[in-house]
Parts: structure tokens; sequence; C-alpha cells
């Protein structure tokens, strides 16, 4: 089915000359323009990264890596220590708190404090025990480069959360 349709738009891009033309020209122009180099798209990406450490549930220690500009949702998701289904959205509004973590206190202070919506967010999905000074929605940090090597904690799975 694929190929028929294929077949009947080559043949319909051939009976109008001036489409054609601007195709054809368009492709042979992005096939002979230069690509850029892979050293300098890399070497940009690698400015950006960020290497962290995260304790995981277990207690082992793994290496993460993230962007710059990126959160640290987004990081540990990549790497499996939290469920991308959990977290649909990275904006506070949409957050239910799936993605809190524990901060190392030599960090703590590398970190922007918490916003009031953060705040709230953290208290509203506390069930009633003390709010820890070191928790952090990874969906509100975002990661810099004077992050690099910062260690952080993924609690456990909360039990009103397994299913």
């Amino acid at each position: 089915m694929a190929i028929s349709t294929l077949q009947k738009l080559s043949s319909q891009i051939h009976r109008l000359p001036s489409l054609s033309s601007q195709i054809l020209t368009r492709s042979s122009a992005t096939l002979t323009s230069p690509s850029p180099s892979p050293s300098s798209s890399s070497k940009k990406v690698a400015d950006r990264i960020v290497k962290l450490f995260a304790i995981d549930p277990e207690g082992q220690k793994r290496e993460i890596v993230g962007l710059a500009g990126q959160t640290l949702l987004r990081a540990l998701t990549n790497c499996g220590l939290i469920d991308p289904a959990s977290h649909r959205l990275e904006e506070i509004d949409a957050c239910s708190a799936e993605c809190e973590v524990n901060i190392a206190q030599e960090w703590l202070e590398r970190l922007p404090p918490r916003t009031y919506d953060e705040e709230y967010v953290l208290v509203r999905n506390s069930r009633g025990r003390i709010l820890n000074k070191h928790s952090r929605l990874g969906c509100q940090v975002v990661l810099t480069p004077q992050l690099q090597g910062m260690v952080v904690a993924v609690p456990e799975q909360k039990p009103w959360d397994i299913p």
C-alpha cells in the first residue's frame, strides 16, 4: 500500500514541472550542502554534560549524566531511577511529588531556594510526615555546570504509589 501511494505521488509530481524542479533543486542542495563536523556538534553537547551521583533505593551509588538546562527529573528518568510514566509534565502545577529527591547537605546551598509552589507541593504530599530540608522536586531542579558531582538520593516508592 505504501509503495502504491509513493508511486501515485511520484506521478503527480512529474505532472507539475515547476514543482518537480523545486523539489529536485532542494533535495540536491541538501545532499551537497556541507554537514557540520561530528566534533563541532558533539563538542557543544560535551560542554553541557553534567555528571551527578544518585543513591538508588537499594543504597547503590550510580553515576547519572544530564545536560545543563535539563531538569534533574529528566536525568533520573533517562537512567531509569524514576518511572517516566509518573511524570507526564515537568510543570509544578501538574507535579504529584513523585520526583521528590533528597539533596546532599553540601549541595543545598548551590541550589536556588525552593519556590513557594515547590514547598506547597512537598508539604501537600508529605502526608503528615515532617518535611525534610533536603527534599526537593526533581522537576524543579535545573542542572547547571556548577552542579557537577552533586549527590542526590532517590527515596523508595511511597506505599500509596505502589500498584
